[in-house]
């Protein structure tokens, strides 16, 4: 399974560290850089990140400058680090298309959440051209969920729903979740129709008993993506 991978440009060493630890604590891939201008050069690196963390206060460039140029280069989210109580243009950061602030020093815990919710928001999907969910091969781009010699081709909104639950491997991803970042609706019909996407990728599963996608009465589905 594709961890996220997240860019992060913070040019203090103490705060970058620690921040990039924790990051990777939560199974994130992290690409650090102090240096912005490092940042714009490493194209084979920025072109494998799915989300942007940039100060807003750089060494050479500010954050903002920086979200631009990487803009020209790779359309992805991005969130800004701000020093507490920093006086900063925060139209100019929303006209760029921020998708959130985080004042420094933050909690550690908050911005997990804030990059998890930014990601849903966007309705993230993987940059990878496959992703392994145990004996299959998911393959977005192409529409294609494999198994073995067979090959099931996908609507696009199965491959919406399959991404989304890629997410919340070993976790409880709710109906709401669901319907509000696949179908951007939470009706009782779409429920239904949530409800019959659901079982046909359980019967594409249906070769590898260790995949689960269970119902939790009332909740939503705790999904089982094992690695192989």
């Amino acid at each position: 399974m594709k961890k996220v991978t997240v860019l992060l440009v913070e040019d203090e060493y103490d705060f970058g560290f620690i921040l990039k630890q924790y990051l990777e604590m939560y199974d994130f891939n992290v690409h650090w850089y102090q240096n912005p201008m490092k940042a714009l050069d490493d194209f084979s690196i920025i072109n494998q990140c799915d989300i942007a963390i940039l100060d807003v206060m750089l060494p050479q460039m500010d954050g903002f400058t920086l979200a631009k140029k990487l803009q020209e280069k790779i359309d992805f989210p991005f969130l800004f680090l701000t020093a507490k109580n920093q006086q900063i243009d925060r139209i100019l950061g929303l006209k760029l298309g921020a998708d959130d602030y985080i004042s420094k020093p933050c909690d550690p815990e908050e911005l997990i959440l804030r990059i998890k919710n930014v990601l849903n928001r966007k309705g993230y999907k993987s940059t990878r051209e496959e992703i392994l969910i145990g004996s299959y091969i998911f393959k977005p781009k192409q529409l294609i969920l494999q198994h073995s010699n067979t090959d099931y081709q996908l609507t696009e909104r199965e491959v919406s729903l399959l991404l989304l639950l890629t997410q919340y491997n070993n976790q409880v991803v709710t109906r709401e979740v669901i319907l509000q970042h696949v179908w951007k609706n939470t009706d009782y019909f779409t429920g239904r129709s949530m409800d019959v996407f659901i079982s046909r990728l359980r019967k594409y599963f249906q070769n590898d008993d260790r995949i689960k996608i269970q119902s939790i009465r009332g909740v939503g589905f705790h999904v089982v993506f094992p690695v192989d």
